[in-house]
């Protein structure tokens, strides 16, 4: 069933030829992206406001979405939505929920974020699994769809684009905590490093430390350390970590100084390139909100919301063990989930413990990650 009985047809097509005829949802137009899937049942209004989406469109697995419509508050990004396009099989009529402020439909509409619905999501999720990550595009023009596939090719990779610097803060700015725990320890300044982050890492830290202060992907070191911070951290983000090689050497910068430092997601990917891993591209990623993890400490399993395209490969240099151990793996591929610095105050994870949306198995990883910052600086005395 169509959002609107008047709604224009549009056509999905793929790098691969493959054209599928649905209904317009969201603005009326064109768009180009590298087509991904998502497996979670919930939450596509933290999905389309996250910025790690840039650059791509999103496909939901799930056969109806938009049924509690659109809040005020499960928002990941105050510039409003990042996805390319949204891709699902059929929008819901209906909104129903006592938070709703509008339809999904009118929310993608607004801010002008292209989407089709009515075509069969469950053959093209399973074309993607096969083929990997494809460049894909909406249109509404039927007559000129050979025409359209041309643009489609020509669209410029994922891995070629620069897209952490249409996501970042311009600004620093200062957040204060939020927590009121006396026995729980905390660190009294934290810089964090915005190359995308969404607004639920944020909230998470403020709870952790006493002040939080957020600066641009582009920081120097000699700025970050005029705020006389604890830690860093580095945030998620779109894109191609290997083309961040400047943040790379900050990273490495930040590490040689015994500057207690941790990632997630994107910030995973640059701790470990500057730790002397590897990172590649994933056939289709990882997006979704059932992802297992096996915290190779405890043994426990988490069960993970993620979004990423890329991974840190597994160490191949027998020195690099020496230094770096792999903390948590994905029990679906056996992907690297985790790492840390034997020594040094250095850990990260690729999973998201904000939980947004998802499970929150990993929820107190923010506070284990402040925990051994400061058992770390202790130890070396800094």
């Amino acid at each position: 069933m169509p959002t609107s009985s008047t709604a224009p047809a549009a056509w999905l097509v793929l790098e691969n030829g493959a054209m599928y005829e649905g209904t317009s949802i969201g603005k009326h137009g064109e768009a180009f992206g590298e087509l991904v899937f998502n497996t979670a049942m919930t939450g596509y209004q933290e999905i389309l406001t996250d910025p790690s989406y840039k650059g791509q469109m999103v496909m939901m697995t799930y056969p109806e979405i938009g049924n509690y419509g659109i809040n005020t508050q499960d928002i990941e990004s105050k510039s409003g939505m990042h996805a390319a396009g949204f891709i699902v099989r059929r929008l819901s009529t209906v909104t129903s929920n006592w938070r709703a402020a509008g339809s999904l439909n009118a929310a993608l509409e607004q801010a002008g974020v292209v989407g089709i619905e009515g075509i069969d999501t469950r053959a093209i999720t399973r074309s993607i699994r096969s083929e990997g990550a494809l460049k894909c595009g909406i249109t509404h023009n039927g007559e000129q769809l050979d025409a359209f596939l041309e643009q489609v090719n020509a669209q410029a990779s994922l891995d070629e684009q620069d897209l952490v610097n249409k996501v970042f803060t311009l600004s620093a700015y200062t957040l204060k905590g939020t927590s009121d725990k006396q026995d729980q320890p905390r660190l009294k300044r934290l810089v964090a490093y915005d190359f995308g982050v969404k607004e639920n890492i944020l909230i998470q830290l403020q709870g952790v430390v006493d002040e939080l202060i957020v600066v641009p992907a582009n920081t120097d070191y000699d700025t970050a350390m005029r705020y006389a911070p604890d830690a860093i951290f580095l945030s998620n983000g779109p894109g191609d970590p290997r083309r961040l090689s400047e943040t790379v050497q900050l990273s490495r910068r930040f590490i040689d100084n015994n500057m207690p430092i941790f990632g997630i997601c994107l910030g995973h990917q640059l701790l470990s390139l500057a730790l002397g891993l590897q990172c590649e591209k994933m056939a289709f990623g990882h997006h979704g909100g059932n992802h297992p993890v096996k915290d190779k400490d405890t043994h426990e399993i988490y069960i993970t919301s993620q979004n990423h395209s890329y991974c840190v490969s597994h160490p191949t240099d027998p020195h690099l063990a020496d230094d770096i151990e792999i903390t948590h793996i994905n029990l679906n591929d056996n992907t690297v989930e985790g790492m840390r610095h034997k020594t040094l105050p250095v850990m990260s994870v690729q999973f998201h413990p904000e939980a947004a949306p998802g499970p929150h198995d990993a929820a107190d990883f923010f506070q284990r990650f402040i925990t051994r910052c400061i058992d770390a600086r202790e130890s070396l005395n800094v």
